[in-house]
C-alpha cells in the first residue's frame, strides 16, 4: 500500500512533485490576474474599480454605517436613557449616564451618550433594541480617525444634519402597521402633574357642593 493511499497507516512526509517544487500552479492564477489588468487597462473589459471619492457605490437602503440619534418634533432627544442599546451591545461599546428629564412624561435622558467607533461591530443590535427609535443607522461610512479619542463619538457628534436626509440614511426600524400606534401613543401623552391637579379640583368641588 502506498504512502498517498486512501488510508495510510503510518505517518509519512508529503512528496512534492516536481511541478510543484517549481511553483507551476501558481502561473495559473498569475495568468487570471494578468488577463484581467489587460482588459481593463484597454477598456475591453468590465472595469470592477471606481474613482473614490469622486464616485461612490450605491449602497442598500438598509446599510449599517455612522449611528444616527434622532429627536422629537421639538428638537429633544427621543432617547429615554433605558440602557436596552448598551444591554445588547455584543462589543459594549455603547456608554450612557441617565438624568431625570424636566418633562414629567419622559422619565429620564441622556446626560452622555457615546459610542466607541472601533470597538463597534455595526451589527444593528442596539437600533433593535431600542423601543423608542431614538438610535438609528445611517449610510455615512466615511469614518477615519487620528487617534483613539477622536473614534469615541458623543452625543452631541451623533446628531447631524446628514440626520435629516433621506438618502443618507440606512439600517432603522421600518413597521408601517406599528406606525400609526405609535403615533397615538405619544400624541395621548398628557401632564401627569396637571392631570392630578385637575382631579383634585374636581374632587375638590364636589366635596363643597
Amino acid at each position: 500500500m502506498s504512502s498517498r493511499g486512501a488510508h495510510p497507516r503510518h505517518p509519512a512526509p508529503y512528496r512534492y512533485t516536481i511541478v510543484e517544487r517549481l511553483y507551476l500552479p501558481l502561473l495559473s492564477g498569475l495568468w487570471v490576474t494578468l488577463r484581467h489588468f489587460v482588459r481593463n487597462f484597454f477598456g475591453r473589459g468590465k472595469t470592477y474599480t471606481i474613482n473614490y471619492p469622486e464616485e461612490r457605490r450605491l449602497y442598500s437602503p438598509r446599510y449599517r454605517g455612522h449611528h444616527i440619534l434622532t429627536t422629537r418634533p421639538d428638537g429633544s432627544l427621543r432617547c429615554v436613557a433605558c440602557f436596552l442599546c448598551a444591554a445588547a451591545c455584543p462589543a459594549e461599546c455603547i456608554h450612557i449616564e441617565a438624568g431625570e428629564h424636566p418633562d414629567l412624561n419622559i422619565e429620564k435622558y441622556p446626560l452622555l451618550y457615546n459610542i466607541d467607533m472601533l470597538r463597534c461591530v455595526f451589527c444593528g443590535y442596539c437600533v433593535d433594541a431600542c423601543p423608542e427609535e431614538a438610535i438609528i443607522m445611517s449610510n455615512n461610512h466615511d469614518m477615519a480617525y487620528f487617534n483613539r479619542g477622536q473614534s469615541v463619538v458623543t452625543k452631541d457628534e451623533l446628531q447631524k444634519p446628514y440626520a435629516y436626509d433621506e438618502s443618507r440614511l440606512g439600517y432603522r426600524p421600518h413597521y408601517p402597521e406599528e406606525q400609526a400606534q405609535h403615533a397615538a401613543l405619544r400624541h395621548g401623552l398628557v401632564d401627569l402633574v396637571e392631570e392630578a391637579r385637575r382631579q383634585g379640583a374636581d374632587s375638590a368641588s364636589r366635596t363643597a357642593s
